[in-house]
Parts: C-alpha cells; sequence; structure tokens
C-alpha cells in the first residue's frame, strides 16, 4: 500500500516546520511500498494517552467534571455526605484537594459512585452528560474541548491503514461512551482502567452491572502491559503528554525499525494552560528532562499547533 494524502494538507491544524515534517515523512516511509521502512498494514497501530493528549485535563479532568455534577445530586438526597471527604472536595469545587486523592484513589472514588448501573445505562448517562454540559473552565461543549490537531492526525493515520487505540489511565467505560463518536474509534479499540462487573440475567434478559472494586489501574507501566493483552502488537506511533506516559513511549520507541513517540508540551498559557507555570506539579518533568536522551519527540501545543480546538458547532 502507498501512503494516501487525503488532501493537500492532511494536517491543517498544525503548523509546518520540523515536528509536522517528521510526521509526514515516517507516515510515508511505513506506508509507501518499495520504502526499506515498509509496514504491512496489520503492523500499523498508533496508541493516544486520553486526558491532556486528546482533550482538555485541566483544571480536572473530564470524568472528574462528570463525577462532580452526579456527587451534588446524591448530597441533595444525603445531606450528611456534604461534610465528608472527597465529597466535599467536589461540591466545593476545590480543585487542589481534587489532586492530592491523586489518580488512583480519584478513579476509585469515581467510580464507587456508578456502582450498580448496567455498563449500557452507564454510558447512555455520559453521553447525555457531554451532550448537555458545557465545560466550566472553557465555556465549550465538551464535545469542543477535543484538541483538533489530533483529530486530523488520527484520521490521518487510519487513512494509511493504521489502526488508533486510546490507552488511557481513564475509566475505560467513561471512554469508550464517546469515543467512537469524538474521535472516530471505535470501544473496542479503547483501553482504559477497569472496574469489576457481574453478569446478570433478568427476565430473560442479561446485562453486565458495575461494581465499586478497581479490576485494573491503567497507568504508567501498566498501560504497556495491557498493550501487550490487548492488542498484542508492539505500536509503530504513540502519542502522550505526561510522565505516565512514559513507559507506552519507551516501549513503542525501542521497537525494531521505524517508529514515532511523541510527548505534548502545555506551553500556551493564551489559548489553553502552561503547566509548567500554573500548576504546582507539572504533570510533564522526567518526559522533558530525558526526551533527548530517550528520543520523544516534544510537540509544543504554542509553536507546533495552529488551531487548538474545533470551531463551535452552530
Amino acid at each position: 500500500m502507498t501512503a494516501v494524502f487525503i488532501e493537500d494538507d492532511p494536517l491543517p491544524s498544525w503548523r509546518d516546520g520540523r515536528i509536522k515534517s517528521l510526521i509526514l515523512d515516517f507516515v510515508a516511509a511505513v506506508c509507501t511500498r518499495g520504502s526499506s521502512e515498509f509496514r504491512m498494514p496489520g503492523e500499523r497501530v498508533a496508541v493516544f494517552d486520553n486526558d491532556g493528549t486528546l482533550w482538555c485535563e485541566q483544571p480536572i479532568p473530564v470524568q472528574a467534571y462528570f463525577a462532580r455534577d452526579q456527587v451534588a445530586a446524591i448530597a441533595a438526597s444525603a445531606p450528611s455526605l456534604k461534610d465528608r471527604q472527597p465529597f466535599k472536595a467536589f461540591l466545593e469545587h476545590d480543585v487542589e484537594s481534587i489532586h492530592d486523592l491523586g489518580r488512583r484513589s480519584l478513579f476509585e472514588f469515581l467510580l464507587s459512585i456508578n456502582a450498580g448501573l448496567t455498563v449500557e445505562a452507564y454510558a447512555r448517562r455520559v453521553r447525555a452528560w457531554l451532550s448537555s454540559t458545557k465545560h466550566p473552565a472553557l465555556d465549550r461543549p465538551y464535545p469542543e474541548i477535543v484538541y483538533q490537531p489530533q483529530l486530523e492526525l488520527m484520521r490521518f493515520l487510519r487513512t494509511n491503514a493504521f489502526k488508533t487505540f486510546v490507552v488511557s489511565a481513564g475509566g475505560m467505560y467513561f471512554i469508550r461512551a464517546f469515543a467512537e463518536l469524538l474521535y472516530g474509534v471505535p470501544p473496542e479499540q479503547v483501553i482504559g482502567s477497569t472496574v469489576r462487573t457481574r453478569f446478570e440475567t433478568h427476565d430473560g434478559h442479561s446485562e453486565l452491572v458495575k461494581l465499586a472494586e478497581v479490576e485494573a489501574f491503567n497507568d504508567r507501566h501498566m498501560k504497556v502491559r495491557n498493550i501487550g493483552l490487548h492488542i498484542g502488537r508492539r505500536p509503530l506511533l504513540a502519542f502522550g503528554n505526561s510522565d505516565s506516559d512514559m513507559a507506552m513511549l519507551h516501549y513503542t520507541r525501542t521497537g525494531k525499525g521505524r517508529r514515532l513517540a511523541m510527548l505534548l508540551h502545555h506551553d500556551d498559557a493564551k489559548r489553553e494552560h502552561a503547566y509548567d507555570r500554573e500548576f504546582r506539579i507539572s504533570p510533564l518533568i522526567e518526559g522533558l528532562n530525558r526526551r533527548d536522551e530517550l528520543h520523544f519527540e516534544l510537540v509544543s501545543m504554542e509553536r507546533d499547533w495552529h488551531t487548538i480546538f474545533p470551531a463551535p458547532r452552530d
């Protein structure tokens, strides 16, 4: 198969420069028959982190905003919860306390408030919320806080016979509810943190019901283990934005042949965020310090992206 360019510029939201040229050259090299780096379509796997890589994750992740609205409804019927943590932090919009929970503890809390829902009912709840609510910091509907350059990159990769996967520490069932609609990634190509489920049958109808118990927290090295478990191929391209993605990027980069591992640097305070200046602890420290040693490509939001978010929908 020869590389396919779907238009004169398949990445219009990317500024012309070294990074954009690197991506185009990489795709041409691995997708053009006769190239020394040609890879068969079945080998063309690309993995993307979700929060902070495909859509905005600050000041708190979108899944935490979803939980915040649910907590408000729960507390209305059980007022005693208002003074209990972490309910109190969510109700008071205490971003610092929410961050202090840590990634795993936050995930455990998020899953606990949805226990008892069937997987399908949960997906419907997520989609209804996303379609009717705005991101409070950006004042944009949630489908419009995705990163336009990444949508173009995934589309370009799929046009050239890549399979694109989302590999996230966020909840798998949460991301599966919208990944196909927002990213063009089908649910079977979403790998995330999981809760245990129970198989139930009522009146001849079978369901999977979510339980309040973590099955797997898909962070750091667990991302690599789950890529091996669920994909079975080492990716050719990986894209992340934080130190928790380094294992996934290193696993991708150290395979045989030409590969591409990229880190998104949030350095644009005017259009989105500049993590290094705005937050007490940046999620990208080791990755910045070791990017040359590990041969990760640093993508600057400010320098490399002409546009960040999609144009508002009518």
